[in-house]
């Protein structure tokens, strides 16, 4: 059974993306380097190998499996904490030469039942990065409205039917009790949803949607883009991928609103806010690398640089 199998994980863009946060460096490059989202660490060993013995790399994850995984690597220049990559913003201002965000959640999360984020295996209505904070999908959903649960799901899923979905888990809460299993949600949302995409199951964009807000992962995102902006050194670059349009959205939104000038109408003899990002690229995976990773296939990779920051 797949249960009792090793759960791999295939690192998204490994290549592109320490190529891209290296970029314009010298060879085994010195300084402080960030890996916000640590996952099964495929980026971070990389860096790892292509960083200067006095380099130092600090990594960030909320997941329990990941700080396990973080464990197993000995080299001194790295350390890990256990927490969400908004906490980036507490490392020193302008100290750190590169930050990398991979939006993605894991293979091993996603095909371990215990875990709750798949349709495809059943257990735990769980869903949380951290097991060890927070409500679970079932706590939330014992007590949420059917406004809300519609809300959630059309807003973080881009569901058109998040209020049949959402009226029909609030009558099974009344009739039978809450919903507590994977197998559960994905049965009510297959009897709700009456048209599907080809290819996709119908319960793919509800799942999506009540992990990311159970894990308040978008605006964790906009936290952690904040932030980077203080610790970043001018020249210092920041890579992220994201894996759907509502994350590669705000990435792309935040690039570009600080990658201009900013006037002052009030004020229009006063200097401009000077801009300060500069995007560099916009990079997708390869059709060689779909090929032996599926999962790859919707990633997004943008690339920027931090400006000069004026005297």
């Amino acid at each position: 059974m797949l249960v009792n199998q090793p759960l791999q994980h295939i690192t998204v863009l490994l290549n592109e993306a320490v190529d891209a946060m290296l970029g314009g460096v010298s060879a085994q490059p010195a300084g402080q380097w960030v890996d916000a989202t640590f996952g099964r660490g495929g980026h971070s060993r990389l860096l790892l190998q292509r960083l200067g013995p006095d380099a130092r790399l600090t990594a960030f994850d909320k997941d329990l499996d990941a700080i396990a995984e973080a464990a197993r690597i000995t080299d001194a220049r790295f350390s890990i904490r256990h927490e969400g990559f908004k906490h980036l913003g507490e490392l020193p201002e302008a100290s750190v030469q590169g930050v990398l965000m991979d939006l993605g959640v894991s293979s091993p999360q996603i095909d371990n039942p215990d875990r709750g984020f798949s349709f495809r295996f059943d257990g735990p209505l769980d869903m949380r990065m951290d097991t060890t904070r927070g409500q679970s999908v079932a706590e939330w959903l014992e007590d949420a409205e059917v406004q809300q649960i519609a809300e959630v799901i059309r807003d973080y899923g881009e569901e058109r039917f998040a209020g049949p979905i959402a009226k029909a888990i609030v009558a099974r809460r009344e009739s039978q009790g809450p919903l507590r299993t994977t197998a559960e949600l994905a049965q009510l949302v297959a009897g709700a949803v009456k048209t599907r995409e080809a290819g996709q199951n119908p319960a793919t964009r509800t799942f999506q949607a009540l992990r990311i807000f159970i894990n308040a992962e978008l605006q964790e995102l906009e936290q952690a883009l904040e932030a980077s902006l203080r610790v970043l050194a001018p020249g210092g670059r920041l890579v992220v991928i994201s894996f759907h349009s509502l994350e590669d959205r705000i990435v792309k939104q935040f690039i570009a609103k600080h990658s201009k000038e900013v006037y002052d109408r009030r004020a229009p003899f006063a200097l401009p806010t000077p801009m300060r990002l500069k995007a560099l690229d916009r990079i997708k995976p390869s059709v060689a690398e779909v090929d032996g990773n599926p999962r790859s296939r919707s990633a997004v990779m943008r690339v920027a640089e931090r400006t000069e920051v004026p005297a």
